[in-house]
């Protein structure tokens, strides 16, 4: 029997589905295709048109289903985004095999993950807001507080360091990616441009602002920042350095 945990609340059954604790003895005939199926399926309706255009509605009809006959499979399209954070974030990449110093594992780590929200540009919207996570997404942070071990830092700064990497890296993917579409929805080149027409008779007001955009033409590339946050990461770990070091007296 699966288990309960009163903390899940109503993220309970997306708990179940993630971590595979649902009841495999279900009677009845055999299902006309597997979870995984369903849920790749959702994921290439969300890669072409958008977040915004899954339905259950319109996910049943590319099977050739009755919307009632989907939630034979998830309980709605919450539970169902879920699994497609899941499966489409899937495992991080080993980084033994790509560097032996953190910043280098980071760094490949932190690609990695803007990858996946230029796969899937979905992803972006999905995930953000806090909610009970599936063990693919939760083994990316576990990769990310890997890297940093050897450091020397503390499991409370390991964990901000990783935690200011996927800001930046989110925040990044939403200036290089195209808009999905919705009120207001600009892409990065977009919003520099606009915001460049508005400071035009407004130099005096924002000379700062107007100055930097005035000398960006577009917008940043999508590494953009990330040195300035290792570069902090690293200066913490210097100072963890110096504090261990004997003195010289």
């Amino acid at each position: 029997m699966a288990r309960k945990h009163p903390v899940f609340g109503d993220q309970e059954a997306s708990v179940k589905l993630l971590w595979k604790e649902t009841s495999t003895g279900r009677r009845g005939p055999k299902p006309a295709l597997t979870l995984e199926q369903l849920v790749d399926g959702a994921i290439k309706l969300a890669d072409t048109q958008g977040l915004a255009a899954l339905s259950m509605e319109k996910l049943a009809r590319e099977f050739n289903f009755t919307p009632m006959a989907l939630y034979r499979y998830v309980p709605g399209k919450a539970e169902l985004i879920d699994l497609m954070i899941e499966r489409g974030l899937g495992m991080p990449p080993p980084l033994e095999g790509e560097a032996t110093a953190w910043r280098d594992k980071l760094l490949f780590w932190a690609e990695s993950m803007a990858d996946v929200f230029r796969q899937h540009p979905w992803s972006l919207e999905a995930t953000g807001h806090l909610r009970v996570m599936g063990p693919c997404e939760l083994a990316w942070l576990e990769a990310g507080l890997d890297a940093l071990a050897p450091t020397g830092l503390t499991p409370a700064e390991r964990h901000s360091a990783c935690l200011a990497l996927v800001s930046l890296i989110r925040t990044n993917a939403q200036f290089s990616m195209a808009p999905s579409g919705g009120h207001q929805a600009m892409s990065g080149v977009q919003w520099a441009t606009a915001t460049r027409a508005l400071l035009e008779t407004r130099e005096a007001r924002y000379p700062q602002l107007s100055h930097v955009l005035s000398h960006q033409r577009d917008a940043d590339p999508p590494g953009s920042g990330l040195a300035w946050v290792l570069d902090g990461i690293a200066a913490r770990i210097e100072q963890r350095k110096r504090k261990r070091r004997p003195s010289a007296e």
